[in-house]
């Protein structure tokens, strides 16, 4: 997927969102965090006294911010965010590192407690990086345009919900299924 097709994927999603909360009564900076999980296993560490762990597509915390526009009706939320996202495997000798920033565009449908939405994420820079005993893994991934479900119980300005990605990763000529769940936690103010 080049960039050019993921930036009007993006720009579509909004157009379609705009006139919903064109009329919009709140606008607020979102802090978003969560831990998702899933997809393949990317990397395998084997530790020295024989025990391994992996690292998969999908896994990873992230943190980022953004902007929620809420329509008048407060029945229809556009949330666009951009975050950091990794996952680690750190060892005596040597770390292992999995980085990407998402770019995700949701809407969202609003009940008094409730929300559930759809969007589009863009998952730029992603890299699969090695240091100490690790050094040799430097592997630079294909940005990539996925699809996002979210559904979070509203507390006030708060959120907390479950989400699915659905994304593939490519590098050099393989492709690493990246669709997971997680976990996400977020406020507007």
């Amino acid at each position: 997927m080049t960039t050019r097709k993921a930036v009007w994927g993006l720009v579509a999603l909004f157009a379609i969102a705009a006139p919903a909360v064109s009329l919009a009564a709140d606008l607020g900076l979102a802090l978003v965090a969560g831990y998702d999980t899933g997809g393949d296993k990317i990397v395998t560490v084997t530790f020295t006294n024989g025990e391994t762990d992996s690292l998969r597509a999908n896994e990873g915390l992230y943190l980022g911010a953004g902007i929620s526009v809420i329509n008048d009706d407060k029945n229809i939320e556009f949330l666009g965010t951009v975050s950091y996202k990794f996952a680690s495997i750190h060892a005596n000798n040597g770390d292992v590192d999995w980085t990407r920033v998402p770019l995700d565009a949701i809407v969202f449908y609003r009940w008094p407690n409730f929300r559930a939405g759809a969007g589009l994420t863009y998952v730029m820079s992603p890299k699969l990086t090695g240091a100490g005993a690790a050094s040799g893994l430097n592997v630079k991934v294909d940005d990539a345009l996925g699809f996002l479900v979210q559904a979070d119980y509203l507390v006030g300005k708060v959120n907390i919900g479950l989400r699915g990605t659905f994304v593939d990763y490519k590098a050099g000529g393989n492709t690493a299924k990246g669709s997971g769940v997680g976990v996400t936690v977020g406020v507007t103010f």
